[in-house]
């Protein structure tokens, strides 16, 4: 079970938003590239990064700090945030992230979405974001009609590394995943499904596991205490024995 340890970048900080609300952030870094070394140093193998700023403005922002990142770790790093087009989607790979999350516009253009997926096989993530079960947008400040679970159906028969589940109810609050909408996606298609939102202790990693999730994002409970990488990679690879 992949470990994902987050970083959301704005202002070219690390925060965290709580259930995405842009006027509930926590600065928890002035350095993001020195957050990423820290969690290499702790035995991580993938980072997935947020750029918030992105997501609102409909193009990348952060890219001083993203390319500071991919300079000073080994890391296999995935973004989303902001990623509207095939020119920002190659400049992100050929700078050196292993993959790019793409959430609104594969909502609001798939066929757009199926091209880029058949022109980068294994290089994009689908990054689905709900609020009570229907596909939120435009850095969640938008909520669809949409169903994610049917939506994922949908694009699930394109070259796509992985969907990115994310409840925004439970993302930032420390107060465990929507275990149920997990299990439920996982089980709606055959791409690896990535948890998000809520993950806060060693025993959720292991219930993620036992639901047959392929890793899981873990975000504010690494920066508040309340779950440790090394303690997250153990008991995800205790699963796994």
């Amino acid at each position: 079970m992949q470990i994902w340890p987050a970083i959301d970048l704005r202002g070219g900080k690390c925060v965290r938003l709580q259930q995405g609300d842009y006027h509930r952030e926590t600065v928890f870094g002035e350095d993001p590239a020195a957050m990423a070394q820290h969690f290499e140093s702790q035995g991580g193998e993938y980072l997935h990064l947020v750029d918030l700023d992105g997501a609102r403005s409909g193009k990348v922002e952060n890219w001083a700090s993203i390319e500071a990142i991919l300079a000073v770790v080994k890391m296999r790093c995935e973004l989303g945030g902001g990623v509207r087009d095939e020119a920002t989607i190659a400049r992100l790979l050929d700078a050196g992230l292993q993959r790019v999350v793409i959430g609104t516009l594969a909502l609001k253009q798939p066929d757009w979405f199926r091209q880029m997926c058949r022109k980068f096989p294994g290089r994009l993530t689908l990054g689905l974001d709900a609020r009570g079960g229907a596909v939120a947008t435009e850095g969640w400040l938008e909520t669809s009609k949409v169903s994610a679970v049917d939506l994922a159906r949908q694009l699930a028969t394109e070259p796509i590394a992985a969907i990115i589940y994310t409840d925004i109810d439970t993302d930032g609050m420390l107060s465990g995943p929507n275990f149920s909408a997990l299990a439920e996606m996982q089980r709606a298609v055959e791409i690896p499904v990535i948890a998000s939102g809520g993950v806060s202790t060693a025993q959720d990693v292991s219930r993620l596991a036992d639901e047959g999730l392929a890793g899981c994002i873990i975000g504010r409970a690494l920066y508040e205490g309340t779950l440790h990488l090394p303690d997250a990679l153990a008991r995800a690879r205790r699963c796994q024995t």
